[in-house]
């Protein structure tokens, strides 16, 4: 099975949940921007967590599937069409062969993940099928889609063959509900950014401190998979100092001598010299994968704790949901 691409859209590359394991040579972890969102999708087609799958930002590409093929798309406000007819993100869908599958002006956000049954069946290159963009390695020829490009996919599961086989008997496109990923586990009160303290919090001057939970900040032009360079007030140590590089992970909040902070994503550098104060909550990634310029944000400071209880509680509604999707078509 193959889908073909008619149209590549701006930046759509094959991603997974990356690869860990080679941040010592520089290479990134990468995958998906949004893991959870990626995994969800491919729970709702029947693949393993880590099946490869498409990334689409800003705007989405169009796709002939060849042989026919169950599909889901999570993510940002992108309307999908099938053989011109919308269809609703969140749940499975069912493309019959020779259909397309085309993408309308993004309402919302920034990045969508579009999931086939049987994943995307490209080279694993270090343990990943993730497109490395700068390394010029993994998913298709180590680069975003273009025009002209066919994309071969694996064998569905027994799960998703069933329920595809099910649909196709009813005379439907696709289910009645949904699992959007936004909804799994307890959503923040407001719309801050939820994050906890991070090594060199203390080296901050208390107004900075203050200033960085109350201040909202701009989303610059300077933002892509490797981070997101903010502007508003600016962020100061107590002394000026030369820090020794550390290790870098994702949602880290750094601020170079500009005082303007930079939160780093899943392209991120392995090692920085810049002080970090604060680290994103891990269950607020998928919100900081919309993030576009010009947006506004607010952070809010929670708890170790709370950050892990909040991740614990998402895993757990997301658990029950697999064990939903298990039995529909037992």
């Amino acid at each position: 099975m193959s889908l073909a691409v008619l149209k590549p859209g701006v930046l759509t590359t094959i991603q997974d949940l990356g690869r860990p394991g080679w941040q010592r040579y520089g290479i990134p972890i990468g995958g998906a921007v949004d893991a959870f969102a990626a995994r969800v999708a491919n729970a709702l087609v029947g693949n393993d967590d880590g099946a490869a799958m498409l990334e689409m930002a800003l705007v989405g590409p169009e796709l002939r599937c060849e042989d026919g093929a169950l599909v889901a798309l999570c993510g940002a406000g992108f309307d999908l069409t099938v053989a011109g007819q919308p269809v609703p993100s969140d749940r499975p869908v069912a493309v019959a062969p020779g259909e397309v599958l085309a993408f309308l002006p993004r309402r919302a956000g920034a990045r969508a993940w579009l999931a086939v049954a049987g994943g995307l069946d490209v080279p694993v290159v270090l343990g990943s099928r993730s497109t490395y963009v700068r390394g010029r390695l993994g998913g298709f020829e180590g680069r975003p889609l273009i025009a002209g490009d066919r994309l071969k996919t694996g064998a569905p599961s027994e799960w998703a063959a069933q329920l595809a086989a099910r649909l196709r008997a009813e005379g439907r496109r696709h289910v009645a509900w949904s699992v959007r990923p936004e909804t799994l586990g307890r959503k923040a009160r407001d719309d801050s950014i939820r994050v906890v303290r991070a090594p060199e919090w203390d080296r901050f001057t208390a107004e900075s401190q203050r200033t960085l939970c109350s201040t909202p900040y701009v989303v610059t032009r300077d933002a892509d998979r490797i981070g997101l360079r903010l502007e508003g007030a600016g962020l100061s140590l107590r002394q000026p100092r030369e820090e020794i590089s550390s290790g870098m992970t994702v949602g880290i909040v750094q601020v170079p001598p500009s005082g303007q902070p930079i939160i780093l994503l899943v392209g991120r550098q392995s090692v920085g010299g810049y002080p970090r104060i604060a680290a994103v909550a891990s269950v607020e990634f998928g919100r900081l994968a919309q993030f576009k310029p010009g947006d506004r944000m607010t952070f809010r400071e929670i708890s170790v704790r709370e950050a892990h209880e909040l991740l614990l509680e998402r895993e757990r509604d997301f658990v029950r949901v697999k064990t939903g999707l298990g039995r529909m078509v037992a």
